[in-house]
């Protein structure tokens, strides 16, 4: 087939995240299959206005993420229109709407997750009121009109797609893989004297990495011995602000900030540190969550879209309240019942090998013969 791809990112932009690593290991794995493969997405910084990486024919249209859909699409109809068997709209908080003009194609919708209360920790009101109330709501109701079929990460993703139009009956979900390859044995993994929670990622307000940093400091009172460390880009508002609650911290002689990590330093500390926490507003699903179990580290995680899909409260993980109260008291007893804690290390570590892009791209498959 001749298959044409549609995202805002793809996996050589400086912010590029889980969804982008998802959206490469399909497109190889089509290639690898003989499609002639094709993604639409945006510049950014010295990328090239086209190019060709892992056998996907990359173009690149417009630098804005909110612009850049419409250029996106005008370059489409342009074009692209009709050249391709199947169009894959990948919706990242805009949409194309290339599934209104798709003609003889068949076309697919991506959700990785809406970004719905995400708007109220990255932009500033009154855009977020905006955002939240009318602009997300209006352009997801709308796609859902083009009634497509629908491919989405996690049962809350679906639910939370249902409100806006999707009906469940057209919708599919496909697991998502990790890159890092689990453990072999547990008993090899070798974690710090102390015991030590681990903050992994970019420090975004919508991360709530600040969260962390109060439940660590709760039930560091309980748990003296208690390490933090903190390990992601500081870069932005946002990062000055931890870097701020860090020097205020009644215990930062116990709070490493490392800063940005390669792939071998976040390994290392996954491996190292007893457990991981994520407190994010909202994720399609917690991949960083699966990485970590993949090599020891069970989560801490708080009860929202995403992380309540990638952690099996009390059989891989804990689940809180979306509070720093709750988050404590998660960490508290996990740390403090060595029983319970190798239960749920073994657990996740056993469900993380079942977590793989090979089977991510089998469940695509699937879904995409189904719909044919």
């Amino acid at each position: 087939m001749n298959i044409l791809w549609l995202a805002w990112k793809d996996y050589t932009h400086p912010g590029y995240g889980g969804a982008e690593v998802v959206l490469r290991e399909l497109m190889k794995r089509q290639v690898a299959e003989g499609h002639t493969v094709t993604l639409l997405t945006a510049r950014h910084g010295e990328s090239q206005a086209t190019e060709t990486l892992d056998g996907v024919h990359i173009i690149r249209v417009g630098t804005n993420r909110y612009v850049h859909s419409f250029q996106a699409l005008a370059y489409y109809l342009r074009h692209l229109r009709g050249t391709f068997d199947l169009v894959i709209e990948t919706v990242n908080t805009a949409p194309y709407f290339s599934l209104f003009f798709r003609g003889k194609s068949k076309g697919i919708a991506l959700y990785h997750q809406l970004a719905r209360e995400i708007w109220y920790f990255e932009t500033r009101k009154p855009f977020s009121h905006f955002g939240y109330y009318v602009l997300e709501p209006l352009a997801t109701r709308l796609l859902a009109l083009a009634r497509a079929p629908l491919i989405t990460v996690s049962e809350s993703t679906k639910r939370d797609l249902a409100r806006f139009g999707w009906h469940p009956s057209r919708t599919h979900i496909i697991s998502e893989g990790i890159e890092i390859k689990p453990v072999v044995r547990l008993e090899d993994v070798c974690k710090y004297p102390q015991p030590t929670m681990l903050s992994l990622g970019a420090m975004r307000g919508m991360k709530r990495t600040t969260d962390q940093l109060q439940a660590f400091e709760k039930a560091k009172r309980r748990i003296p011995r208690l390490r933090l460390i903190i390990a992601g880009d500081t870069g932005g508002q946002y990062g000055e602000t931890v870097l701020q609650r860090i020097e205020r911290s009644p215990f930062r002689q116990d709070i490493q900030c490392l800063g940005r990590v390669n792939n071998r330093q976040k390994v290392e500390l996954m491996q190292r540190c007893h457990i991981i926490t994520v407190t994010s507003v909202k994720e399609g699903w917690g991949l960083i969550v699966t990485e970590a179990a993949s090599q020891g580290t069970p989560a801490v995680v708080y009860d929202v879209d995403g992380l309540r899909d990638s952690v099996r409260g009390g059989v891989t993980g804990i689940v809180t309240e979306p509070t720093p109260a709750a988050l404590a008291q998660g960490i508290t007893d996990i740390l403090s019942n060595q029983v319970l804690y190798n239960t749920l290390q073994q657990n996740g570590w056993e469900w993380s090998k079942h977590i793989t892009f090979d089977k991510s791209y089998k469940d695509f498959k699937q879904a995409t013969e189904a719909i044919a």
